[in-house]
């Protein structure tokens, strides 16, 4: 299990807790945060608060044209919306997480209802079970076009699902054979799509014996879930990525083995998971603050969060698009790899041009009225730094601040 957090409850901690769960924070959630404790606001965040009025009726014609229209498009603004207003942004960020772990593109899937489904699917189990969000997704619409279940069949077994199940979904590569992906494909026979529903397809389904992992036995693609749950890897499988996402790119073996035990000792529960995590000391450990390259989610929705920006969904959308990260379409099985990907001369440029326009018109949105006294330096880089009032061109020094290497970190 993870040693907890025993250091002096700081402001620096408050932002460096809001930057990784949520993206950023505007200067009242920081005083909340600071002022309510690590317990207490780490309680909150993984807990479901609810929403606004306003939100829930802004969210609801979103999705509701997304959906009458059929466009993609109108999802992803749906979706940009949520992750920026939502009362529970920490569980948003989650959806966001495991759409890249389970990753799944429209642009083969085609169809924004599918794609709906799964992103609500795994917004249900986000800080859920995981082995709930796993069956779920076996049985995803938009997962078995992605991975070709149609054609996985008695006589012809399709390995994709099978392969990916294993090598990106649950334990990674190394912790199982080829023989075993070959027996895990003859269990997932028969797992097809009919009519945008899953449909398990009897005829085609291959009922003789299976040996997985050194375990034989009639298995069917539900028996495959639950030895890759029970395998040795998969918690440690699950703790690097979650290290690499909320602490560290580089999480050395004993926090990685600590925070698999967490995740097998809560039985795969990831809201009980991540109250550990963020209330550890690896999380607030001086070596795993300002280490992650913010992906561009992080880099916009941040920006609007701290500077209470307004924001135009489609000019927002496109934008993280043309950064690297176009919502409902990772660029392949793998996801986005993110890290130091996220960042070359180009993308650097990018994201300059984007914190001039941010500040100097209305291109993504207006941004708020600099609030007088505040520290922005310590508002966006975590740091106590000069306060600018308003008068002092506190817009200069802001782009300044969102220009600068060390901004493209959290």
């Amino acid at each position: 299990m993870l040693a907890p957090y025993t250091g002096t409850w700081t402001r620096g901690d408050a932002i460096h807790l809001l930057w990784r769960t949520q993206s950023g924070a505007g200067i009242d959630e920081v005083d909340r945060v600071f002022s309510d404790g690590l317990d207490a606001s780490v309680a909150r965040l993984v807990g479901t608060r609810p929403e606004s009025e306003e939100f829930i009726a802004t969210e609801s014609v979103l999705f509701q044209s997304a959906r009458s229209s059929r466009s993609i498009a109108a999802l992803k603004n749906w979706w940009f919306y949520r992750m920026l207003h939502t009362a529970n942004p920490l569980a948003e960020k989650m959806v966001l997480f495991w759409h890249n772990h389970f990753a799944t593109s429209n642009q083969k899937v085609r169809s924004a209802r599918n794609m709906a489904g799964q992103n609500q699917l795994i917004r249900r189990h986000a800080l859920g079970s995981f082995g709930d969000l796993l069956n779920g997704m076996a049985r995803d619409a938009a997962m078995l076009k992605w991975l070709d279940s149609n054609a996985n069949r008695k006589r012809q077994p399709n390995e994709n699902f099978a392969r990916e199940v294993m090598e990106l979904f649950a334990l990674g590569v190394g912790n199982y054979s080829e023989h075993d992906i070959k027996e895990a494909a003859r269990a997932f026979s028969g797992w097809h799509l009919r009519n945008d529903e899953f449909w398990f397809n009897k005829n085609q389904h291959d009922s003789g014996t299976k040996s997985v992992f050194g375990v034989s036995g009639e298995f069917g693609g539900g028996d495959i879930l639950r030895l890759c749950l029970a395998h040795d890897a998969c918690p440690r499988f699950l703790a690097q990525k979650l290290l690499a996402a909320f602490v560290s790119p580089h999480p050395d073996n004993a926090t990685t083995e600590a925070l698999a035990a967490s995740i097998r000792a809560h039985d795969f529960d990831m809201g009980k998971v991540m109250a550990e995590l963020l209330r550890s000391q690896a999380f607030f450990a001086a070596g795993a603050r300002r280490t992650l390259i913010k992906s561009p989610a992080e880099l916009v929705l941040g920006s609007y969060r701290a500077l209470g920006v307004r924001a135009k969904l489609p000019q927002s959308v496109q934008l993280m698009a043309e950064l690297g990260q176009s919502l409902f379409e990772p660029p392949t099985v793998k996801g986005w790899e993110g890290g130091r990907l996220w960042i070359n001369a180009t993308s650097m440029l990018q994201r300059a041009n984007f914190a001039a326009e941010l500040l100097a018109g209305d291109r993504y949105g207006r941004v708020a009225r600099p609030v007088r006294g505040t520290d922005y330096t310590e508002l966006l880089l975590g740091e106590a730094g000069e306060t600018r009032p308003p008068g002092k061109d506190p817009l200069g020094h802001i782009q300044f601040i969102l220009s600068t290497p060390e901004y493209q970190l959290l």
